[in-house]
């Protein structure tokens, strides 16, 4: 490489065109070398195509076929899954509403017989009470004549005590009449 240079340091525009001229330039422009390098690329694409349609391409085709028998498997057993699960979301349902339905019977059932018990107890309740009620009412009819008799006692008393303050004298039969006289009416 020759340069030339001026006294400015700048190069010589007509020594920088000679040098590219005589220098070839990149190779794949080079018309000269074209025909070798078409050679080489039908060649190279030729051997590119056997690799691929003979090792690549088969390996390829039958992993994408395994792929595809995968997925198509998976779906139907996806879809087995799902009937599977509507079936077993159909019974769950059926056992729910027999559960509930069952529920509800119990549910009577101990209501019917917690009425009849407390039917039962009302009536054992009832049954007490008239039996208290009547011994009361005895009891109440004891105190009355007792009070009665308490009472004639009383105004028996009374009267001759009355009698007495009055000044006058009165024998026990002759108040006793009048006592039980005034108390029958």
């Amino acid at each position: 490489m020759a340069t030339v240079t001026t006294s400015d340091g700048l190069a010589d525009a007509t020594g920088i065109a000679t040098h590219a001229a005589e220098t070839p330039g990149m190779p794949q422009l080079n018309f000269d070398h074209w025909g070798n390098q078409i050679f080489w690329l039908i060649l190279a694409l030729i051997a590119t195509y056997l690799i691929l349609s003979r090792v690549a391409l088969p390996r390829i085709g039958a992993v994408l076929a395994e792929r595809q028998g995968t997925i198509t498997n998976d779906i139907a057993a996806a879809e087995d899954l799902k009937v599977k699960a509507q079936e077993a979301e159909a019974a769950y349902d059926k056992a729910l509403i027999d559960a509930r339905a069952e529920a509800q019977q119990i549910v009577a059932q101990a209501k019917a017989d917690m009425q009849a018990d407390l039917d039962a107890e009302m009536a054992k309740a009832d049954a007490e009470i008239a039996a208290q009620v009547a011994e009361s009412e005895k009891a109440i009819a004891e105190i009355r004549a007792g009070a009665m008799d308490n009472v004639q006692a009383v105004a028996k008393d009374t009267a001759e005590a009355l009698v007495a303050a009055l000044g006058g004298t009165a024998d026990a039969t002759t108040v006793d009449a009048a006592v039980d006289a005034r108390m029958k009416g």
